[in-house]
């Protein structure tokens, strides 16, 4: 099979597509081309002038027509504009004989490469606050980066590594991707805004990917990868107590969907959460010359999405991860945001990255293995999606609580999948705990991450803690004046009647007022509680006096 003639670089503005056009060109001995450039010598005007007298939409034509003459050259690398994407007819000519690499980095990366001259070149980026557009206007385009064949993460690569990254892409994949007979009827469809079937979407600035939540949805694993456009290798990661339950089924939609699969298992539990840990796994992957074309599919609780999806996010650096959550508190946490982490001694998920998936699939039926302890423990999340933004939701599980404590089908898979799409929609809203909104999900995690490490990840289970630092966080609202003494009195009643607990024991005081002082949501030292006015109006408080913390942390531990 031959490899592309051409080389199509594409990706927002300061992402460094002309530098390593060049990088790539000559070291190809092929030609670099800048359709921005070519533009500005059709039209002889500079492109902000083009913007002004003629409009966008003139210079979008300007950008197909120097595109199809840079299609009619081969052995050729095409620097293009951060928005030729957007049009069907470029993603055809680019698409139907070229070999398509985004260069990507984050919004703070790509302002901090353009000077103040370059903003105020680039029309689309011209406003009072450039960081909030870039991050619109890449929110807007992303999708259709997603498209490219490869993808290249710059923040931390010099434009020589960017080349090198792109000139090994090219050598290993474009035959291959040319062969593709989807690839091309992919790429003029363009993306896809929601997916058939999908409960909820994230839509997040870094990428939008679908979230299903069914009965019995293992079964269309393979079929659910593939509408994703992943079609590599499936590296299966799991534990040891899950891949005996689930790991078969996981694997026969798999392979029923034409996908090369292979598992792999860790010990379970929470210590198994380690760097070594994912030494081990990054072992395996290197053994099984897994490449970037290839997914890592995480099949498990949280420890398991947490750790395989940390190494999705560092292997090779970025495979394509998706998320199977068998456990009910992965499914409505740590599946879905792009959390991923491993544990530090001293401090629950302190090594880690946002890295979000290409696709959430959750199989409601797979709860039934779970030990009753740990599914009573998933619905501590549940409750606080419910607490911090859903009074319907709230009132469903005071109302239906036996049917979906009993797992009922139907009630249970409109409960965890209403639930989950509270946690898609915060997480769209703010990916990077950013603006602040998503910080609202840490309700009661101030003080519950602080019990899990002063019981060292083995006393409590996650839920069984946040639900201790729920109660925590309401009580220290109440005395504050700010959460109704009715609510606080509603919450308690909710947890119990799930089956948490409201108080732990034998767990040191210290031990976790020294835990909480390395919470990785302090600002300049100080906690930020997230509080609650009312169901659905949380808020966030940075001035809570330490005498009332230590005091209701005294409490809630029965000291």
């Amino acid at each position: 099979m031959e490899r592309a003639s051409r080389i199509f670089l594409v990706g927002f503005s300061g992402s460094g597509k002309s530098t390593v056009a060049a990088l790539v060109a000559r070291q190809l001995g092929w030609q670099a081309i800048d359709t921005d450039a070519m533009v500005e010598g059709m039209a002889g005007l500079p492109i902000p002038t083009i913007f002004r007298r003629w409009g966008e939409a003139r210079f979008r034509e300007l950008e197909s027509e120097a595109l199809r003459k840079a299609c009619q050259r081969e052995r050729v690398v095409v620097a293009t504009g951060g928005g030729i994407l957007l049009r069907p007819l470029n993603r055809l000519v680019m698409f139907d004989d070229g070999f398509v690499v985004c260069l990507e980095a984050r919004p703070e990366t790509l302002l901090a490469r353009l000077s103040a001259a370059e903003v105020n070149y680039r029309p689309l980026l011209a406003s009072a606050d450039p960081l909030q557009r870039v991050r619109s206007l890449k929110a807007e385009r992303v999708d259709y980066y997603r498209l490219a064949d490869f993808t290249v993460h710059t923040d931390a690569l010099s434009p020589e590594e960017v080349a090198q990254e792109v000139v090994r892409a090219w050598e290993r994949l474009s035959a291959a991707a040319l062969q593709d007979r989807r690839r091309l009827w992919r790429a003029v469809e363009g993306p896809q805004p929601d997916w058939p079937g999908a409960t909820c979407v994230v839509r997040a600035a870094s990428g939008s990917y679908p979230v299903y939540v069914e009965w019995d949805a293992l079964d269309r694993l393979g079929e659910r990868l593939l509408e994703a456009g992943l079609s590599g290798r499936a590296f299966l990661v799991s534990d040891a107590a899950v891949l005996p339950l689930h790991g078969e089924r996981a694997l026969a939609s798999l392979r029923r969907s034409g996908l090369e699969a292979r598992p792999y298992a860790f010990p379970s539990g929470e210590a198994s959460k380690t760097l070594e840990t994912a030494t081990t796994i990054y072992d395996w992957l290197i053994q099984e010359r897994a490449e970037r074309g290839d997914t890592v599919v995480a099949l498990g609780g949280g420890v398991v999405t947490d750790l395989a999806g940390f190494v999705a996010a560092t292997y090779a650096r970025g495979l394509p991860l998706a998320h199977v959550p068998t456990s009910l508190l992965a499914m409505t946490d740590a599946a879905i945001g792009g959390k991923v982490a491993v544990n530090h001694p001293r401090a629950k998920n302190m090594v880690g990255a946002f890295y979000q998936p290409r696709l959430v699939l959750a199989d409601i039926s797979t709860l039934i293995t779970l030990p009753q302890r740990e599914l009573a423990a998933g619905w501590a999340e549940t409750l606080k999606h419910a607490l911090i933004a859903d009074e319907g939701l709230l009132a469903l599980l005071e109302e239906q609580a036996e049917a979906i404590q009993s797992l009922d089908p139907a009630v249970a898979t409109r409960v965890i999948g209403r639930s989950m799409a509270i946690k898609a929609a915060v997480v769209s809203e703010d990916e990077r705990e950013e603006s602040g909104r998503r910080t609202i999900l840490n309700y009661g995690h101030t003080v519950g991450h602080a019990i899990e490490a002063a019981g060292g990840y083995s006393r409590y289970l996650h839920g069984e803690a946040v639900a201790i630092g729920m109660m925590a966080a309401a009580e220290i609202g109440r005395r504050l004046g700010i959460t109704p003494p009715a609510l606080v009195e509603r919450q308690r009643r909710l947890i119990e009647r799930y089956g948490l607990p409201t108080q732990a024991e034998g767990i040191d005081r210290d031990a976790v007022l020294s835990a909480m002082s390395l919470d990785k949501k302090a600002r300049q030292g100080a906690i930020r509680w997230v509080l609650l006015e009312d169901v659905g109006q949380p808020l966030l408080h940075s001035d809570v006096p330490a005498s009332l913390v230590e005091e209701v942390v005294a409490e809630v531990l029965g000291a």
